[in-house]
């Protein structure tokens, strides 16, 4: 494997997918000129983008695999670079626009997704929707915090259809690619020309739909390209970190249109789901992952799926460029970040001071006596999540919240840990919470 590989592969743990793939997977090895490492970028964009947004990124990736490389150099070929493998796409000259069911990335499969309990609706729904376009499920708003694998499914879904009908217009974009298409059209005077192309999809897949929160002239273009594509039975794909009553500066009539279809979310893969993601990528890597090095990176790694596949990634990196096999010791040595997190003493101060955070409340408001729901719920939260990554005991627990009785704790663990159970934005919100703290 080639030294800018090996870099791209710790990019992609880095950024993200939407990133990736729409400027460092364009890019490509060229040659090693002592310690200048000379890489290809397909035009003067990507190479200026390169240069300037991920230049001090590439530079600590360097350092951080320690190949013996000062710099990279991008250069863009004068002669066009060889043909790959994949279908041709058809471009329309002198557009802004992506061409139809591009950019996605042919890794991000149905077949490559590991599902779990975690993610077993969102996945089902997806499928139905590109089993089905635009007959069930229409619009599909698939929500998860960041890294559980939303985008993962969107490509997924518009593989799947363009591979099953050859003719069918797909279009994936993200709500930062729309606004700035948009904004380039309106001061080019070629509003016509960006109408035409994304209300005549089949298909919209959209990412990050949340950015579009405040953005008032992008709220309204958005809001017609929906009802034209709805209007005409076409199918509608969003993602989100966040339901879109959580959306801040989202207009009502947005809001209400995003709620018509099926609203699914994705949960923190589970220590089973890890192990399974970790066999999955490790299968497509052609890579041996003992058991206890497996069953490590599962237990050491927060719930995100793409911190989960770094860690393994930057295994494989070292493995390649030593050539030595991957084993428990250079696992606990490579990924000691990892070790050092998780076992960080968490304080009942720190679980105070996060709950209160999250709620708009002061630390010492949740040691009140007050019984209102505004103080009560956070309290119990701070006090489940206590006893789950604490050792206090009850009574400890109890005097840390204003004196109260060991039964009022165990009421509070018991009832948030059955909610849990029913209530997937609370669970999702004590592994957010979790998240920050470890």
């Amino acid at each position: 494997m080639n030294p800018w590989d090996l870099i791209k592969r710790r990019l992609e743990t880095k950024l993200s997918e939407d990133s990736f793939h729409n400027w460092v997977s364009k890019t490509a090895f060229n040659r090693l000129d002592g310690n200048v490492l000379l890489v290809d970028a397909p035009n003067e964009q990507t190479k200026r983008w390169m240069q300037e947004e991920y230049g001090e990124l590439v530079q600590q990736t360097l350092n951080l695999l320690d190949l013996g490389i000062d710099r990279v150099v991008y250069e863009v070929p004068s002669i066009p670079p060889p043909p790959s493998n994949r279908e041709p796409e058809p471009v329309t000259p002198n557009t802004p626009f992506e061409p139809l069911g591009g950019p996605l990335n042919p890794k991000f499969t149905f077949e490559s997704f590991v599902v779990g309990s975690c993610n077993q609706l969102a996945h089902a729904a997806a499928k139905a929707v590109a089993s089905f376009p635009s007959r069930r499920y229409n619009p599909l708003y698939i929500y998860a915090g960041t890294g559980m694998g939303k985008t993962h499914l969107m490509h997924a879904v518009g593989r799947s259809l363009v591979t099953q009908y050859s003719g069918m217009r797909v279009i994936y974009t993200s709500s930062e690619r729309f606004m700035n298409e948009m904004i380039t059209c309106l001061r080019t005077d070629r509003m016509t020309q960006f109408h035409a192309f994304y209300r005549s999809a089949d298909v919209l897949l959209v990412d990050d739909i949340q950015v579009l929160g405040g953005k008032e002239r992008t709220q309204e273009e958005f809001f017609h390209t929906f009802n034209e594509l709805f209007d005409n039975q076409r199918q509608i794909v969003l993602s989100s970190d966040m339901t879109p009553k959580e959306i801040p500066g989202l207009v009502d009539r947005l809001r209400s249109r995003f709620e018509w279809g099926l609203l699914v979310d994705m949960q923190p893969p589970d220590l089973e789901t890890k192990m399974a993601i970790l066999d999955k990528k490790a299968e497509s890597e052609g890579i041996c992952l003992p058991e206890e090095v497996r069953t490590f990176i599962a237990t050491k790694t927060k719930q995100s799926v793409r911190e989960l596949e770094g860690a393994l990634v930057k295994l494989i990196a070292l493995s390649s460029l030593t050539g030595d096999p991957i084993n428990l010791s250079m696992a606990q040595q490579v990924l000691r970040h990892l070790t050092h997190s998780s076992d960080r003493r968490i304080t009942i101060d720190a679980i105070q001071r996060a709950v209160s955070e999250q709620f708009h409340l002061k630390p010492g408001q949740l040691k009140e006596k007050s019984n209102a729901r505004a103080i009560a719920y956070p309290r119990q939260i701070a006090m489940y999540l206590v006893k789950e990554l604490t050792n206090a005991s009850l009574p400890e627990i109890g005097r840390a919240f204003g004196g109260k009785h060991h039964t009022t704790v165990i009421h509070s663990i018991q009832k948030i840990e059955q909610l849990r159970q029913k209530n997937p934005d609370l669970n999702r919100l004590v592994h957010k919470l979790i998240d920050t703290l470890q």
